[in-house]
């Protein structure tokens, strides 16, 4: 494993200065916000400072950092017509592996079979897991050691997702929450973290999507909001029934983007037949579609972005869009300036500093980018060459940014003013 370093007592003073930790998909809530040191708008033509870059294998699984911990999964190819995946576990100061830990999991026909998709959650002393054919798995930080290991499509006739189980584990209390769409259980199946049995399961008949579910609570409710391939949910936590459905079937089943929830309003933003907007009720038990657009405002994988009314989402023909929350007017394109023009975009949109309007983004073509949005323009500080091509969302803790493609990873020092 080749590592490159910069000095170590230059990164003795910057490690851990701060930042939150990314101790999940989307950051510390979950939602692309993140808390971190102020970050510089001019390079000074200087270039980001590369603390390490290892080795790593294939993968569209973001990462995620705990500690002095980073977690990743990833496929190696082993050969003998062994097909496995694996969790690495590295040291954040110098990227070295810590401990991994590897279990069979046979692709067969499975399209896009770089390696897992989702990625890994980290809850106190656990990791949680689930691997692209429905491997769900909890480990000990510490030593990698398996706690508990289940095959979800197996055990839970799980109807196949053409492109593989997708959604990241989701932690609510003592329970993980899979979206894996078990035909004989319940879309959303809710696990004991400590024990891996099943506690509960809900959203019978209900095909699994890509898109992680997003836990609401209103003081009145606690719901799991769910994007499924026919219909968007909401879920009960503890209970059997649904609350609520409004019917949204989207072509190919793909229901990707993570969907958001502010000012009582549900968005997703699907890739074939566009965004719908869902008003929920004050107490969370009933919903009406607000609005909806099918051509104007069609994502991909990317969640978008919120602040004050406006959001941000990064459209499959237009690029960069604001539009308003509540109406779904559009404010503004970027003309195809965070993302290439003539291919499906993508780039993972993280607030840095909300209240400021401050962004960090990682798009396809392995750029990072640092930006300011507000409801009348797109404005661009810097961007520099992170790492290769990549899927894979990053994750920023104290004052760097792990970024991945399929065959490295790479830690950088965010830049000060």
């Amino acid at each position: 494993m080749k590592i490159f370093r910069m000095s170590f007592s230059l990164f003795i003073s910057s490690f851990f200065a701060g930042g939150e930790d990314w101790p999940k998909w989307r950051g510390p809530r979950g939602d692309g916000t993140w808390v971190g040191p102020p970050i510089a708008k001019d390079l000074n033509n200087n270039g980001l400072t590369r603390v390490w870059k290892v080795a790593v294998n294939p993968g569209y699984s973001g990462v995620t950092v705990s500690g002095s911990r980073v977690f990743l999964m990833e496929r190696p190819s082993v050969g003998n017509g062994q097909e496995i995946e694996r969790v690495l576990c590295m040291d954040r100061k110098t990227g070295k592996k810590i401990w991994d830990f590897t279990y069979r999991a046979e692709y067969k026909k499975l399209d896009y079979d770089k390696g897992p998709r989702a990625s890994l959650t980290i809850k106190g002393d656990y990791v949680f897991g689930l691997g692209a054919m429905g491997h769900a798995f909890c480990l000990d930080v510490k030593m990698g050691k398996e706690i508990w290991f289940r095959d979800l499509l197996k055990e839970e006739k799980c109807p196949f997702p053409i492109w593989g189980f997708s959604a990241s584990p989701e932690i609510w209390n003592d329970e993980v929450f899979y979206h894996v769409g078990g035909q004989a259980s319940g879309n959303v199946l809710a696990l004991d973290t400590i024990t891996g049995k099943t506690k509960w399961t809900v959203g019978k008949d209900s095909k699994a999507g890509y898109a992680q579910p997003l836990v609401v609570a209103n003081g009145i409710t606690t719901q799991i909001i769910c994007w499924g391939p026919n219909k968007i949910m909401g879920l009960p936590v503890g209970a059997e029934e649904e609350l609520w459905s409004i019917p949204y079937a989207v072509k190919y089943g793909v229901s990707i983007a993570k969907p958001i929830f502010e000012d009582g309003i549900v968005l997703v933003c699907g890739y074939w037949n566009g965004s719908r907007a869902i008003q929920l009720s004050k107490n969370g038990k009933t919903a009406n579609l607000l609005w909806s657009e099918e051509e104007k405002l069609r994502g991909l994988m990317a969640q978008p972005l919120y602040r004050k009314g406006v959001v941000y989402l990064l459209d499959r023909s237009n690029g960069l869009t604001a539009f308003q929350l509540k109406t779904g007017e559009i404010l503004w394109r970027d003309g195809h300036k965070l993302t290439t023009a003539g291919r499906n975009p993508h780039a993972s949109l993280v607030w840095a500093d909300q209240e400021k309007g401050e962004v960090l983004s990682l798009n396809a073509e392995g750029e990072l980018v640092h930006l300011h949005l507000s409801p009348k323009a797109y404005k661009e500080y810097w961007r520099e060459q992170g790492c290769g091509e990549t899927w894979a969302h990053p994750a920023y803790a104290g004052n760097q940014v792990f970024v991945r493609d399929d065959r490295s990873l790479s830690c950088w020092l965010l830049p000060s003013p």
